[in-house]
């Protein structure tokens, strides 16, 4: 079966990853992000894979900029399977540092737009026997961290979301799954001192085609990925 995909907030690293699996397994997919440049070479990498894929420069924060987005990507590759809720944007500060703009970027970029871009995918999956929505999430989704308010905020919120629509659309035929990304992902071309510590992009990259794999009787909620048994 191909698949259209839309990874909302792609980026070198995990977003990156996950875009190259979808595609590597013949979806098509659309990649959401501000940077240009960036999604436009990595269009063309991926179009010599099995599948296809569309820059689609996206300000994410934009209600109206996520609905052309999806426009684009109707006409290119058709309804839209896949969602991948992946972005998000906050400072690294506490209570008392962080500003209202700063605390808004983050609600924007992260619950909000994954409202907006769960809608748009929502509408086609109604339409076409489902479809998969996989939420990014974070250690802090299920722990607050000290001194990242907006992000801790965003990330809770997304979490709840995700909760909330599996549970409305899963007897619908679509599956909304959150991954707890409980530990940090390896840099991209940078050489870290122990690997072993930090989540391989690729390996969870896998993790995510898994979700979208699953059959209808056995759905995973949430997904909790961490490097080793240590972190327990």
């Amino acid at each position: 079966m191909t698949r259209t995909v839309v990874v909302a907030g792609v980026g070198p690293g995990l977003g990156e990853s996950i875009a190259r699996k979808f595609a590597t397994e013949g979806c098509r997919v659309g990649l959401f992000a501000r940077s240009e440049s960036y999604l436009t070479a990595l269009a063309a990498e991926l179009s010599e894979t099995a599948g296809d894929a569309l820059a689609v420069p996206t300000d994410l924060a934009d209600p109206d900029a996520i609905a052309a987005g999806f426009e684009q990507v109707r006409e290119s590759f058709g309804p839209v399977d896949v969602l991948v809720n992946h972005a998000s944007a906050a400072p690294w500060k506490g209570l008392e540092a962080v500003t209202d703009a700063e605390f808004d970027r983050a609600l924007d970029v992260g619950p909000r737009a994954a409202l907006h871009c769960s809608q748009e995918a929502v509408a086609d999956m109604r339409e076409h026997d489902g479809g998969t929505i996989i939420f990014t999430g974070a250690t802090t989704s299920v722990r607050g961290r000290e001194n990242a308010i907006g992000f801790s905020a965003a990330k809770f919120a997304c979490r709840g979301m995700a909760e909330s629509m599996a549970r409305e659309l899963g007897p619908e035929g679509i599956h909304v799954a959150h991954v707890v990304l409980d530990g940090q992902v390896r840099p991209p071309d940078q050489q870290v001192a122990s690997p072993e510590d930090y989540l391989d992009p690729d390996a969870v990259a896998e993790n995510y085609w898994h979700l979208v794999q699953q059959d209808r009787s056995a759905w995973t909620l949430e997904l909790d990925l961490r490097p080793h048994v240590e972190a327990f």
